[in-house]
């Protein structure tokens, strides 16, 4: 019997424990899209509690503890935070099979050195030990991340946003970490969304352009794109939860569905409506990527507050979420539009549905026309639902029988938490025990020269190299 969650965890040939402990272990990470938010990295942002640090706001715990039917009441409501961590600690023992027992009893190992196995019996005993540990100032947000080793990371940051902290990080010597951000106008033109309006007034401030019409919404997120390129964002990122067809570009019919939002409030749109509004906008918006060198990410099918009541009482982003439907002719569609027209760049696809990991490999190697020594459309890692032992395998799999796996970008975190560093080792193991596997079957010739840059590229050099980060070659 293996002990739980040794050196060796998830590590099932002597190959994969080669490659993972000569190589992988001690790379540090590029964390390329996550949710953490760049004010508490900034003030520097001290946890008076483990609760506070792991539960605030983590929808894939709430989503677990609502799963064992624990009260709202122990996860968003109005409990003490002793209370909500020992309610999480009641759940753990029934968590077999789920990520969330290992990446909960990595973070205990990795931050707090406890090897305490979470449970109700030991919950006050963690409860006391990690409140200890957090009161060390080494234990702040800023702490957090160099004690993970992260090199950069990039935040997900609105058009209308002032990037004021990150400014203040960029001009801080004393932080090593980069803070990039990262433009998400998601906001601009999801028209079928109540609130248009007064965003588009803020949107209207922060650039100085009069929004009337489409060209002028263009000529204002244009100008934002200049402002975050001056602040260091290479990527953007889009949601396509929305995107059940393709429409042709059309400004005339944009115009019109733009007109119906604003007089509606979003009520009256229509799915054409949205798609052909988010078709022009997307095209005009790849073009300015590519322009400006910046990737673009894609995230795909989720299906939003599936649960309206709970919507109505918690808000987005609350566990609420679902796998939805990807329309991955849609996205051919979409891309070679961006092609034909102003630019593709170089791009990131997610989707949120693993049944579509066969059918985005054959769209890469559609788009696949740089030629500068990068692939121009990559897939993502496995995403949300999927960062799972077997779902990353299965992600990564497919990528390699349909494309070039060493070329592929490794893990993000998509996180907002200081702790969720540790996926990348989780997601490391896994991938140093898959490429172990092939080479104790026979299907890779054991070169230790050629397995280590496979390793070193996908777990860092690869993602450095696709989005242009002015970092240092992991070895």
């Amino acid at each position: 019997m293996k002990k739980f969650m040794d050196s060796d965890f998830l590590l099932g040939n002597a190959t994969a424990k080669a490659l993972y402990h000569t190589y992988a272990e001690n790379l540090p990470i590029i964390d390329y899209h996550c949710h953490v938010p760049p004010k508490d990295i900034a003030e520097n942002k001290q946890y008076s509690n483990i609760t506070e640090l792991w539960l605030g706001g983590d929808h894939y715990k709430w989503r677990a503890m609502r799963s064992f039917g624990i009260d709202e009441k122990y996860i968003t409501g109005d409990a003490s935070d002793y209370e909500k961590f020992m309610a999480y600690a009641k759940i753990m023992p029934s968590c077999i099979g789920n990520p969330l027992y290992h990446w909960t009893h990595l973070e205990l190992q990795r931050y707090f050195d406890c090897d305490l196995i979470l449970s109700e019996a030991t919950a006050d005993e963690i409860w006391k030990l990690t409140s200890e540990k957090l009161a060390d100032p080494s234990m702040s947000a800023r702490g957090l991340i160099t004690m993970s080793k992260v090199d950069l990371l990039c935040t997900t940051d609105d058009p209308i946003d002032s990037l004021e902290y990150h400014k203040a990080l960029a001009e801080d010597k004393s932080f090593a970490t980069k803070v990039l951000p990262a433009f998400r106008p998601d906001k601009a033109f999801n028209i079928n969304k109540p609130g248009l309006a007064e965003y588009y007034k803020k949107l209207e401030a922060v650039s100085g352009v009069e929004i009337k019409d489409v060209a002028s919404l263009k000529d204002a997120l244009r100008s934002r794109i200049e402002f975050f390129d001056a602040m260091g964002c290479r990527t953007a990122d889009h949601g396509l939860d929305e995107f059940p067809m393709f429409v042709k570009p059309n400004e005339y019919a944009a115009n019109k569905a733009l007109e119906c939002a604003l007089a509606s409030d979003g009520r009256d749109v229509t799915p054409e409506m949205l798609c052909v509004l988010k078709c022009e906008m997307l095209e005009f918006l790849a073009g300015e990527y590519a322009k400006h060198g910046w990737v673009m990410q894609l995230h795909m099918g989720v299906y939003r507050n599936a649960n309206t009541p709970m919507w109505k009482k918690l808000g987005a982003d609350t566990g609420f979420d679902t796998m939805g439907y990807t329309n991955v002719t849609a996205i051919n569609e979409l891309l070679d539009m961006m092609e034909s027209g102003a630019g593709l760049p170089r791009t990131i696809l997610y989707s949120i549905d693993p049944n579509c990991n066969a059918a985005i490999g054959s769209i890469l190697g559609a788009f696949q026309t740089a030629g500068d020594g990068f692939p121009k459309v990559m897939q993502g890692s496995a995403w949300w639902f999927n960062d799972c032992i077997e779902g990353m395998k299965t992600q990564m799999i497919s990528l390699a029988n349909l494309s070039v796996f060493g070329k592929f970008l490794g893990m993000l975190t998509d996180s907002r938490s200081f702790t969720s560093y540790p996926r990348h080792e989780y997601f490391r193991r896994i991938l140093c025990n898959l490429i172990g596997e092939w080479v104790e079957d026979g299907f890779y010739p054991y070169d230790p020269e050629a397995l280590a840059t496979l390793v070193c590229d996908i777990c860092y050099n690869n993602t450095k190299d696709f989005f242009g980060f002015n970092v240092t070659d992991a070895k």
